[in-house]
């Protein structure tokens, strides 16, 4: 009976980290270069000098579906696409260097060039700093160039580039923050050859409906997991009562 308990128990946990996946991937359907996460589960046996007869369930969240998300053309001449397994290098705010797909950037108040996130966008260099009333652009090889709006016919100059990052042959893991980062630490190298969408951004990769799919195939396998308990609450009473018969 107990073994039916173990396993019960364990399926359930592992249903409500499911729950949760599900619902962080439905609230991001949205979001902008967003990469749907992935929940791997495994069986674990419980070692002994027995029979491994328990199989209770390892459910962890291991990785995110790297597939390419649709492209949207916005004409804002400081979004960019990116495509492939190229990845945008960011600062994230422990100070490192972390990755995204994210590319709705800006300008915050300090003159600096962030993403939609609000995280300083990296070049080789460091975060990229934009001249005060800069009209900026940004190249499909990511060079950023800033024009002054009071000389219209001055070229644009080259203020930083992008770090485009490469993810080939390089493990990399989604961290709790949503950024990418290189497993084991160490940075991305920069990916030369990359080129991005300028004035469009990647629409999420989450699939609205496969999501729906999955929350309630989840509920039900909840359900049944449930039931499962049950079932071991009920064979305990009855044990119970075959045992206090009169011999």
């Amino acid at each position: 009976m107990d073994r039916l308990i173990y396993t019960a128990y364990s399926g359930l946990s592992a249903s409500m980290i499911q729950q949760r996946v599900i619902a962080s991937n439905l609230a991001n359907a949205q979001t902008t270069g967003f990469r749907a996460e992935l929940l791997v589960a495994s069986p674990t046996t419980v070692k002994g000098p027995g029979l491994e007869a328990r199989a209770m369930t390892d459910a962890q969240v291991r990785g995110a579906s790297m597939s390419q998300g649709d492209l949207e053309a916005t004409g804002n001449p400081l979004d960019v696409a990116l495509t492939g397994d190229t990845m945008l290098a960011v600062q994230a705010s422990d100070g490192s260097e972390a990755y995204t797909r994210r590319g709705d950037l800006s300008v915050d108040a300090n003159g600096t060039l962030v993403n939609g996130d609000g995280l300083p966008v990296l070049s080789d260099n460091g975060p990229i700093t934009v001249p005060p009333g800069a009209k900026l652009s940004i190249n499909p090889d990511g060079t950023v160039l800033a024009a002054d709006p009071a000389q219209a016919n001055a070229p644009a100059e080259a203020i930083g580039r992008l770090k485009l990052a490469t993810t080939t042959g390089s493990p990399i893991e989604k961290a709790l923050d949503g950024l990418f980062r290189v497993t084991g630490g160490g940075v991305l190298p920069t990916d030369d050859a990359a080129t991005l969408v300028s004035g469009s951004l990647e629409k999420s990769n989450v699939s609205t409906t496969q999501v729906l799919v999955d929350m309630v195939s989840s509920q039900r396998l909840f359900e049944m997991r449930s039931k499962a308990v049950a079932s071991a609450k009920d064979n305990d009473e009855k044990s119970t009562a075959l045992m206090a018969l009169p011999g």
